[in-house]
């Protein structure tokens, strides 16, 4: 640990609080206290250590004063990429180098010593404000019970509760058989309406009229009890809770911020399916707002209808009163949460006051009234009857009445959406919806049993259908209570009973108008809800900036940063949909929508859970992957049984929008498990790839390109990356030259910004660098270290020196060097030359970075000279700078691609223009192969390559032998030849090889008269080639030809670079020379 000797430390320091600057601590080490000198008379009872977290002078965590700090909350706040530097967190640099006076390096900032204990210190929201600034006004925050369990519970109880929970029980029994059928005569049956929106939409608003027979006359016996009823209700809250616990888990898996149901599945999943769930969810709570709206808007009319007193006519007073009730719900949510919630407190309370009055009215005995509309208090008989389903209509199965009931389950997220005003979502969003699907799961239940005890099916609602107890011609369970409703039941005219009154609880209750306040609370509270989610969910994801045209809406005014813009416009959208007044067509897919949802939150908890990412840490416990997974599957399932055709347009809708954002891939990074997934499946993979057998057919030419800075040398990124795209492996190289601690800091900041360049370009990449002391010994690390298992490297790419007549002759000697060590660690070679250069840095400097030098011959292939730029430049900039544009990016059109096998290598000279002509752009290019031969032998040598490149089945046909390739080189190519070699030979007049050795001490790139003599043949085949390659391929697209190798030890690199220089130039188009590693690449057998 990077500390101070306590030996040092007076013997009465001054008392302090807090952490030390290193400055400060500097200033200790040399021996002078600074600014912190003790004053006289100061002491310090050095015996009495304190919990402080930082390193004082006087109370010391571990006895002795460091630069370390000791945990604390701030150190790990707003961290997201890995790497990142906590604040006041010292760096390794700080505890590991030698310190240096640096006050712009580091400051520890000094730690308040009550907020020193590792206590997190007050966020931006619960900052006190500047000094001399009054202090921000807190935001309103609530607790589990006020901003979710009661909210979630709001949303939850619906008109279904009031108007479609007795219908279902008459239909489904209490308690049944599975598989029953009704069997009896064919009924006239109402519209049966379309499963709504979180538990009260539209199509469950008031009383539907008709008229049944006697649903008990036609069942058939029960072979297998199963409480239907309840057991429908608790197929849905099975869904329900296993969503609340996935929920539970998300949500305290680190601190939720503003954003519900977006915020909890884009952290998790990742901005595609984050995007697009949150927008149509917030769009589908919008539509809610009208829907739920509507609902209450058509029970106010029909009581309008019943009293004669319609203001226009009944289409247009739904409009009319859903308008004015829309637009007061919104006056409520613009005076902020604190009024909203008060409001959803009274609408609780209306529903609590009209689920009391419902109970105490099963206990008053029954009214004559009520008899005859089928109420006779608790009877066991009653109960009995009632336990058996009676299907009775077009909806009269299972799976019709649980798509009717379902959507009275949900609701659950409605505390989720308000993520933002929560004191504590981590433990409020948990605790407050299990507690809401329980307490409205016990009232289902209890309401289901309670009417199915008190009520029977059908009843005419006369009182004049009372008779004597034991009347002959009476049929049913009624007759025994002294009342004869056989006629209407026959007649299948009966207006009451649980079958036909879908007002049965109002007619229970003690008080019939708090059964109809109950109705509109459940209503309001549910359109109150949606209408607050919608701004609350749009908001985040408008400040996420997914989609375009949508950033308007993310901003957010006063204390608790309110969407006032989303509140307006989920307003206008609400008044579209209530103006329509009919929303039977858009209600299933809403409610797909919010299934969607769901099963999204299932499915990142098992998501996050598979994956085993050391990240997912949710302190809720009590949930399992498996049960989300099924969770997530059943949600899926229902919806496709609620509506088949809304299923596919809400996945149409999903699929659309998550297609944008991975075509669009914004610039984000939650940490989602999508991210984990994607490592789980490389790492999987790679390792599996580690027990693969190679075998020739499956080989692919995967490159370690030595490309410097990539942006340096565009034209060689874009060759490799053209024909190793969905391919092959292809690894940027980078060598920093220069010391270790001067260049490492360069390579952490830079990688980054490479990496992005390679992405913008669209090329599939990797990008690495080493710090080295020269090129060479950095290019052997890379060799030697690049890749993982199989996915190594076997090609080294790089680009022609063209500075090698005037760069230093040492790093002449490095860059030959190179191609030896690649061929002595079995590499193949492939070196590009391009007329014009490949190195863009010098173009770039005028636009890129005006403070960059350049090196007075930069080199091709290292960074010497040239790492000044990116050291200099910024990440984002480089990321962000104008692409440079090359020959590989462009059509090629109909011009050739021209191949000269010399020689045997495998393969490789071959296989890479094949790889390239597959491509797009070289695809209408046709390939020409060149051979050497004798002139009198050429049409069989001709024959034997056509008959060995078809078994090769690349497609080349046109082959072409080249019986000239021994004549003799022009003089005056000869001459040029000699002069480029003359400054660097020795003279020695072909003295003996210790004379030689001695005179070429220090300067081993110097040429012997022996050497040049041996190579003669070797020099000028090469002059003799250039001129070939003037005369045949002077416009081709593109030139590849056998790489001549330079035995090494025996050829001096400045003879191997004549070679090179006299093969490749005054050639227009690029040319690429490869030699394999002379192992077969190609293969004709099938095995």
């Amino acid at each position: 640990m990077a500390e101070l000797p306590v030996a040092e430390l007076p013997a009465t320091p001054a008392r302090c609080s807090g952490r030390f600057t290193i400055s400060t601590l500097l200033g200790m080490e040399e021996g002078g206290w600074g600014p912190y000198a003790p004053s006289e008379g100061a002491g310090c009872d050095s015996t009495h250590p304190t919990h402080l977290s930082g390193s004082t002078l006087c109370t010391r965590t571990f006895g002795y004063n460091t630069v370390d700090v000791v945990p604390a909350y701030e150190h790990y706040a707003n961290s997201k990429g890995v790497g990142d530097a906590g604040k006041g967190r010292p760096s390794l640099a700080d505890l590991h180098s030698i310190l240096k006076p640096d006050p712009g390096h580091l400051h520890v900032p000094v730690s308040d010593p009550q907020r020193s204990n590792g206590l997190p210190e007050p966020g931006p929201e619960e900052a006190a404000g500047e000094p001399g600034r009054a202090p921000a006004p807190e935001p309103v925050r609530f607790g589990w019970v006020k901003g979710v369990m009661i909210r979630c519970m709001l949303n939850i109880w619906g008109v279904i509760l009031y108007l479609r929970l007795p219908w279902i029980t008459a239909q489904a029994g209490i308690g049944g058989c599975r598989g029953t059928s009704w069997a009896g005569r064919r009924h006239r049956w109402p519209k049966t309406p379309t499963a709504g929106v979180e538990a009260s939409s539209i199509e469950h608003r008031t009383m539907w009229g008709g008229s049944v027979g006697l649903g008990d006359t036609g069942t058939k016996p029960c072979p297998l009890p199963a409480a239907l009823t309840w057991l429908i209700i608790l197929m849905s809250v099975t869904v329900t809770t296993i969503t609340g616990l996935s929920i539970s888990a998300i949500s305290t898996n680190g601190k939720v911020k503003s954003g519900g149901t977006y915020f909890l599945i884009s952290r998790s999943l990742g901005p595609e399916l984050g995007g697009s769930i949150g927008l149509i969810f917030a769009f589908a709570n919008a539509v809610a707002v009208a829907m739920h709206t509507v609902g209450f808007a058509e029970t106010v009319r029909d009581l309008l209808q019943e009293h004669n007193s319609l203001i226009v006519d009944p289409t247009n007073d739904i409009r009319i009163i859903g308008v004015v009730t829309v637009t007061v719900l919104l006056g409520i949510s613009l005076a902020g949460m604190e009024w909203e919630a008060k409001a959803q407190i009274l609408f609780f309370l209306v529903i609590l006051v009209s689920f009391i009055n419902y109970l105490v009215g099963t206990v008053i005995p029954a009214t004559a009234e009520k008899q005859a509309k089928g109420f006779f208090s608790y009877r066991a008989d009653i109960f009995a009857q009632n336990f058996v389903p009676s299907w009775r209509g077009p909806e009269g199965s299972f799976f019709g009445l649980f798509s009717i009931f379902f959507p009275s389950a949900t609701g659950i997220l409605a505390g989720a959406n308000i993520s933002g005003d929560l004191k504590d979502p981590a433990v409020a969003i948990p605790k407050g919806t299990l507690m809401a699907i329980f307490w409205t799961t016990v009232s289902y239940l209890v309401l289901s049993a309670t009417i199915g005890a008190c009520v029977v099916r059908d009843a005419s609602g006369s009182l004049n259908d009372s008779v004597p107890v034991g009347s002959l011609g009476c049929e049913g369970l009624a007759c025994g209570y002294g009342w004869n409703f056989t006629a209407c039941a026959q007649r299948q005219s009966c207006r009451y009973g649980l079958s036909n009154y879908y007002q049965s609880m109002s007619m229970v209750s003690g008080f019939g108008p708090l059964i109809t306040a109950g109705i509109f609370g459940a209503t309001l509270s549910s359109a109150l809800a949606c209408l607050v989610s919608a701004p609350k969910v749009f908001q985040c994801l408008c400040r996420d900036q997914l989609y375009p045209l949508i950033g308007f809406f993310g901003k957010g005014y006063g204390r608790n940063s309110e969407p006032i813009r989303g509140y307006m416009l989920t307003y206008v959208i609400a008044i579209g949909f209530i103006l329509i007044a009919e929303l039977n067509a858009i209600a299933p897919i809403i409610s797909n929508f919010f299934l969607c949802s769901y099963a999204l939150i299932n499915f990142s908890c098992f998501h996050a859970s598979i994956t085993n990412s050391p990240g997912w840490r949710p302190s809720f416990r009590y949930y399992s992957k498996w049960a989300a997974l099924f969770g997530a599957t059943v949600s899926v399932v229902i919806m496709f049984l609620l509506t088949w055709w809304a299923a596919l347009i809400a996945f149409g809708i999903v699929i659309f929008l998550l297609g944008y954002v991975l075509y669009k891939k914004p610039d984000v990074n939650w940490g989602s498990s999508m991210q984990a997934s994607s490592y789980n499946m490389a790492l999987n993979y790679s390792v599996g790839l580690s027990e693969v057998d190679e075998h020739i057919k499956n080989y692919r030419p995967q490159c370690l390109v030595l490309t410097g800075p990539p942006n340096f040398r565009p034209a060689l990124v874009d060759f490799v990356g053209t024909f190793t795209k969905n391919l092959s492996l292809m690894l940027c190289g980078n060598v920093l030259i220069g010391p270790r601690k001067q260049k490492m800091p360069e390579s952490r900041l830079m990688a980054d910004g490479h990496t992005k360049w390679l992405v913008k370009r669209k090329i599939k990449a990797f990008y690495t660098d080493v710090v080295a002391e020269d090129l060479r010994s950095g290019v052997q690390m890379l060799i030697q270290a690049a890749g993982l298992g199989k996915m190594r490297p076997n090609i080294l790419v790089l680009g022609y020196k063209r500075n090698w007549l005037t760069a230093s002759p040492q790093s002449l000697e490095d860059y030959v060097g190179i191609l030896h060590d690649a061929f002595d660690f079995k590499y193949g070679v492939c070196l590009m030359r391009m007329k014009e250069g490949l190195n863009v840095s010098r173009v770039m400097q005028a636009h890129v970075n005006p403070i960059f030098e350049a090196a007075e011959h930069p080199e091709e292939n290292g960074t010497r000279g040239r790492a000044a730029l990116g050291t200099a430049a910024d990440p984002i900039a480089l990321a962000g700078e104008q692409q440079a544009s090359t020959i590989f990016q462009s059509e090629q059109g109909k011009k050739t691609i021209d191949i000269y096998w010399l020689f045997d290598d495998g393969g490789l000279t071959l296989l890479i223009p094949y790889l390239l002509g597959r491509k797009k752009r070289w695809g209408k290019c046709k390939i020409r192969v060149f051979v050497g031969g004798q002139i009198n032998r050429m049409d069989e040598e001709r024959k034997a390559i056509v008959s060995l490149l078809s078994k090769f089945r690349l497609g080349f046909h046109e082959v072409h032998i080249l019986p000239d390739i021994n004549q003799k080189p022009r003089p005056e190519h000869i001459k040029r030849f000699d002069d480029l070699i003359a400054p660097f030979r020795l003279n020695d007049g072909f003295k003996d090889e210790a004379t030689v050795n001695e005179m070429r001490q220090g300067c081993p790139w110097k040429i012997s008269d022996e050497e040049v003599d041996k190579n003669r043949a070797k020099s000028l085949r090469q002059v003799r080639l250039n001129e070939i390659l003037l005369d045949y391929s002077r416009d081709a697209a593109l030139i590849a030809i056998t790489l001549p190798i330079g035995r090494k030890g025996r050829c001096p690199s400045s003879l191997y670079m004549a070679w090179l220089e006299t093969l490749s130039q005054d050639l227009r188009p690029p040319i690429v020379l490869t030699r394999g590693n002379q192992e077969n690449v190609l293969t004709f057998y099938c095995q």
